[in-house]
């Protein structure tokens, strides 16, 4: 409360009990002076009705109805603070309990008529009713204006979380993208260089073919960047990414894996979201199959369901054979590869078969 508002009810009260009791003439009896100072005291408890509504109410109702009790001159214009308790009495309490104290503000009613004389019950009620009901709508205003204050923090926090989630989504998608793309071109690489270094001395054109290979993969996965930051950027590059399901599979035979892929169905008609799920199977299949299993036979076989929309993929290498050195990864690829699948509604499955190879299956649904 403002020092002001504050000012505003000392003045208030001053001047309606006060001054209107030294006009009279102030009381010479300790009766009457206790009388004048309950009065006052009621009138000054309605300080903290801001801040202690039900406090400043019934201090100032109760000091009212004791100086009712004592006795003594009452100031017509004091009529107004007594009026004002019981708009404070209604500020206070809401809910069943604000119906329970509107009951005890009537029972208050019925001392304070007779100890004060009134005679007559609707002036009791003119001077009580209409604040009491004042009160209530200013206190029942307070409370929507505090819950659709809430409730727009409330939105605002939700709009910051799900700002947070797109972005924690976006961030794993670009770095899914980067991990395939990335992965594969440098597990090539690596593949084919080391294939270079023993090769080099004792067979130089064989060498010359890694070595070669090594160039096609990185100059092949700049393009992918190429074309993964087009795609962030807005810029439709054009053409299906089932169509670059052969490209990866030529890569990967010319990396040293037997690979065979199979169409079934028409592939026109694949939603472009399913298609890259699609294709990015295969390639970290593919990648994982350079990784631990090198050399291994490699069947892909690819699905489209009779609606021309939905996709099932299965990836299968053999086992790995005595000599290969296989490389080491992380196991992140096939996370962010179900994560993405799932979201998208589809199933993903990995695990190794009964002859001891890899086997990948998803099934991606029509968008």
């Amino acid at each position: 409360m403002s020092w002001i508002e504050r000012s505003g009810i000392v003045l208030g009260v001053v001047l309606l009990v006060a001054l209107p009791t030294a006009l009279h003439g102030w009381p010479t009896t300790v009766r009457g002076n206790v009388f004048t100072f309950l009065v006052l005291g009621g009138g000054f408890a309605l300080l903290w009705w801001r801040s202690h509504p039900r406090v400043a109410s019934a201090a100032a109702l109760g000091l009212f109805l004791v100086a009712l009790v004592v006795g003594g001159w009452f100031p017509e214009t004091g009529i107004a603070i007594y009026s004002l308790s019981f708009g404070v009495l209604a500020l206070g309490w809401s809910g069943r309990s604000a119906w329970l104290v509107a009951l005890g503000g009537a029972c208050y009613l019925v001392p304070f008529y007779f100890l004060s004389g009134m005679g007559s019950w609707v002036a009791a009620l003119m001077f009580t009713v209409p604040t009491y009901v004042a009160g209530t709508v200013l206190r029942l205003g307070r409370q929507t204006a505090d819950d659709l204050a809430l409730r727009a923090q409330e939105l605002d926090d939700e709009r910051q979380l799900f700002a947070e989630i797109a972005l924690r989504h976006e961030r794993a998608r670009i770095a899914g993208e980067l991990h395939d793309i990335v992965g594969h071109a440098i597990s090539v690489m690596v593949i084919q260089a080391a294939a270079g270094q023993r090769l080099v001395d004792t067979d130089p054109a064989r060498a010359r073919d890694a070595f070669a290979a090594v160039s096609e993969s990185a100059r092949q996965g700049t393009q992918d960047l190429e074309r993964l930051l087009e795609l962030l950027g807005g810029t439709d590059t054009g053409g299906s990414d089932l169509s670059l399901v052969d490209e990866v599979v030529t890569r990967a035979s010319r990396s040293g894996l037997n690979v065979t892929c199979r169409f079934e169905g028409a592939r026109d008609r694949v939603p472009d979201p399913v298609a890259h799920l699609a294709f990015r199977v295969v390639q970290e299949s593919l990648t994982n199959a350079l990784r631990y299993a090198p050399g291994a036979n490699v069947s892909i076989a690819i699905g489209v369901d009779q609606a021309g929309r939905g996709l099932a993929v299965r990836v299968e290498n053999d086992r790995a054979l005595p000599n290969d050195a296989a490389l080491t990864g992380t196991g992140h690829g096939l996370i962010g590869l179900r994560e993405r699948i799932q979201t998208l509604g589809g199933q993903f499955s990995a695990g190794t078969t009964e002859v001891g190879g890899w086997a990948v299956d998803a099934h991606l649904p029509g968008a």
